[in-house]
């Protein structure tokens, strides 16, 4: 067979058959995918639930279904996409993706505009449904606990800069509110560069939440980032099983709120989320690091009969208890006790690894550490979405061993590392058999490297 020497541009036909069309073989995991939402009633469900969001005549815009919608959002955490046009070039380029979400070879991928419209459109409860839904699959597969539960949260990037904050009394940014502090000092008509000198030299300098706000997302906070920078950003907490790793839930809150006030809610909500997929389950112990051991936090849990395992802090001067009720000492001195046992060192240590574990998924490969939407409400749907996608990744690993699809080629090439590994063993075995004196032999082996046009080497022993 003759090689091409350059690629030739080919005239394209006016019309092609359909069937005449090249059919790729598709995605194994996202057609196992596929099967499991059309086996349990994804598609009916979501549209029972969105119908009264659209308008019933079928006049104005055309839409696009609210399955492929939420499948879309599905891929984002699949493929590690974190912006929605990024999802929608995604589907468009890959036929495995079209097939997916329902499409034919001649259909085109939804706009990442119709994804914006879908999710302004679709209430905040529509998504906590559709998250619940996923839980309740995992309850009717046999793969949900929920009695011990730990609680850790992470920070996420807003969609707004530093540069572009003002002053929430006078709306001016950050440069003019400098020019007027030069002034002030006494210079006229400062330079840009002596601002930045002035900037770093001045006393109380400080950008406090209470002063400043971003004008394109007034919700996002100033806080430290976990690298050290001051960054806009938001806080998502989530509720693990320890004994599944499922995600119980997933909230977006204020980066500077606390995270021993946000314990009880979020462990309450998880609560909810396990009794409406119909698990027997409760949650009965809570593991947290020691940011949030707070005594009216333990107080509270004990008044639902939650056992907390939480340590408690450092303090220099120990706990003084003239001034609190004689309850926050008993359940601090109780959370004391148990956090010494070698129980709570066990719950410790699944703890660090699984819930970092989800945050790894859902935040540095499933995309969700930058967001590129704006406000608690959109940040929020879209975070939830993708802990629900996660959450369909551990379904399929526990049923069909593969959690998402580019693992599913990593277990095809340890498939054929380990082929080449025996093929090797079997080869040296015979090897020895047919030379009996050299079984005793010492054996080993030494990689040597060539390049070609080495002196010494010809090309054809490279």
């Amino acid at each position: 067979m003759g090689m091409r020497l350059r690629r030739e541009s080919r005239g394209q036909e006016l019309w092609i058959a359909t069937d005449k069309l090249a059919q790729p073989p598709g995605h194994v995991f996202y057609r196992k995918l596929n099967q499991l939402l059309a086996e349990h009633g994804f598609d009916r469900f979501v549209e029972e639930l969105c119908l009264p969001f659209y308008e019933p005549t079928g006049s104005g815009r055309p839409s696009i279904p609210p399955g492929v919608y939420f499948r879309m959002l599905f891929v984002g955490y699949f493929e590690g996409l974190d912006s929605q046009r990024g999802i929608s070039w995604r589907c468009a380029d890959s036929r495995s993706l079209s097939e997916f979400l329902g499409y034919g070879p001649t259909e085109e991928a939804p706009d990442h505009s119709t994804l914006t419209r879908s999710r302004q459109r679709l209430p905040q409860a529509i998504h906590d449904q559709v998250f619940g839904w996923v839980l309740g699959l995992a309850a009717q597969k046999k793969l949900l606990g929920g009695k011990t539960v730990a609680v850790d949260s992470t920070m996420l990037e807003a969609n707004a800069a530093m540069k572009s904050i003002v002053r929430k009394d006078t709306g001016e940014n950050y440069q003019a509110y400098l020019t007027k502090l030069a002034k002030e000092a006494g210079i006229d008509d400062p330079s840009a560069e002596y601002l930045r000198r002035f900037d770093k030299k001045r006393k109380g300098k400080t950008t406090s939440n209470d002063d400043w706000q971003s004008p394109s997302d007034p919700d996002a906070q100033i806080t430290k980032m976990k690298d050290g920078r001051r960054h806009l950003a938001y806080k998502a907490e989530q509720v693990v099983d320890l004994d599944s790793e499922f995600i119980l839930h997933a909230a977006i809150h204020s980066a500077t709120a606390g995270d021993a006030e946000t314990l009880l809610d979020s462990v309450m909500t998880a609560e909810a989320n396990l009794q409406s997929a119909d698990s027997s389950m409760s949650v009965e112990e809570v593991v947290a690091d020691k940011g949030f051991h707070k005594a009216a936090t333990l107080e509270s849990c004990d008044h639902f009969s939650i056992r907390t395992y939480i340590p408690e802090p450092h303090r220099p001067h120990g706990s003084t208890w003239t001034d609190k009720p004689e309850d926050f000492k008993r359940v601090v001195t109780n959370n004391r006790a148990r956090i010494k046992r070698a129980k709570s060192k066990d719950y410790q240590r699944l703890r660090s690894e699984r819930v970092e574990r989800s945050f790894a998924h859902v935040c540095e490969t499933g995309g969700a550490r930058r967001s590129w939407l704006r406000g608690f409400i959109n940040v929020s749907k879209r975070y939830l979405m993708t802990v629900a996608a996660h959450n369909l990744g551990l379904v399929m690993r526990k049923l069909f061993g593969v959690g998402k699809p580019k693992a599913l080629w990593d277990m095809f090439a340890l498939a054929g590392l380990l082929w080449l590994t025996m093929s090797l063993f079997k080869r040296l075995t015979r090897a020895l058999e047919l030379h009996p004196r050299r079984s005793n032999m010492k054996i080993t082996i030494r990689p040597q490297f060539a390049f070609a046009g080495q002196k010494g080497v010809s090309p054809t022993a490279c």
